[in-house]
């Protein structure tokens, strides 16, 4: 995404008006969760103040009269003591991410959320997987189909179907050749783990890469636990990727109960003037 995160992180780019990171954190909250840790790395300090108190820029709000913002400001606000943060020092990979807060976490389950994959549904897909976790226990991975020539970018799974959309995982493999890969049903960016996965990110060697692949780790967890996926009920945008990100802009701004209706009508024109332009004289000169 250079040059845009050449001064800020990705995952403070915005779908429409919220970042990335605090869609994450929405879903996380509608799911239950109590307390937020997040890893981050060098150059992401705006993370950090963006889930604290601007205290300038709410009296210049309170100042105006804008008390619909102010009211958003506050709801989004997490509870003092309720956000922990610690650093990656190096970019190891996702395991080395996750193992980064080990200690914060001490010896509870957690839910992990990559917040590069906005998840749009009507009922937010952590809180689908709560419901398969309340039910079954071990480990929730959240699944979807791709095409297989996508399947090299992701973690993929082998499965044995189960009841409604729930899957019993059998196998994985991190970014697999179209030939060696068990299914097209890749790990999409929501897991709730259990602690004993620290260890294995503690055990296992490089993988994929030259990182610390939490797929490694999960395969060897997966001898001793229990590993369900869930084909959760929505869809997801890859916005580390340039085309998931536009999409996911279109796809809350038509639901955007502000500007939803003037987007559908301006995007609507948009793509009238286009077809004008560009498709309809071709279809003539053919």
């Amino acid at each position: 995404f250079l040059p845009a995160t050449k001064a800020i992180p990705k995952e403070m780019l915005t779908i429409v008006d919220r970042p990335l990171i605090q869609l994450a954190v929405d879903e996380a909250r509608d799911a239950g969760i109590e307390h937020f840790v997040f890893v981050t790395g060098r150059n992401k300090n705006s993370i950090e103040d963006h889930f604290d108190r601007q205290y300038e820029l709410e009296a210049t709000l309170r100042s105006r009269g804008k008390s619909k913002e102010l009211d958003m400001l506050e709801s989004d606000l997490p509870s003092a003591g309720q956000v922990s943060f610690t650093r990656q020092q190096e970019p190891l990979g996702l395991g080395h991410a996750v193992w980064c807060a080990r200690h914060i976490i001490g010896d509870e389950p957690f839910a992990l959320l990559l917040p590069d994959m906005a998840m749009k549904s009507s009922t937010g897909c952590l809180r689908q997987m709560m419901d398969i976790y309340e039910d079954r226990g071990g480990n929730i991975l959240a699944i979807e189909e791709v095409p297989w020539a996508d399947v090299g970018k992701y973690g993929v799974v082998g499965y044995d179907r189960e009841a409604n959309s729930t899957l019993k995982i059998n196998q994985m493999v991190e970014k697999p050749t179209q030939s060696t890969a068990p299914s097209n049903n890749i790990i999409s960016g929501r897991y709730i783990l259990q602690p004993e996965i620290f260890a294995k990110l503690a055990a296992i060697s490089p993988g994929a890469g030259g990182e610390i692949q939490l797929t490694d780790a999960m395969i060897a967890l997966m001898a001793e636990q229990e590993f369900f996926g869930l084909n959760y009920s929505g869809e997801t945008f890859d916005c580390g990727d340039k085309l998931g990100f536009l999409l996911a802009n279109v796809a809350y701004g038509l639901t955007h109960k502000d500007i939803g209706p003037a987007f559908k009508e301006e995007l609507r024109r948009l793509l009238l003037n286009e077809f004008a332009t560009e498709i309809l004289p071709k279809t003539i000169a053919a």
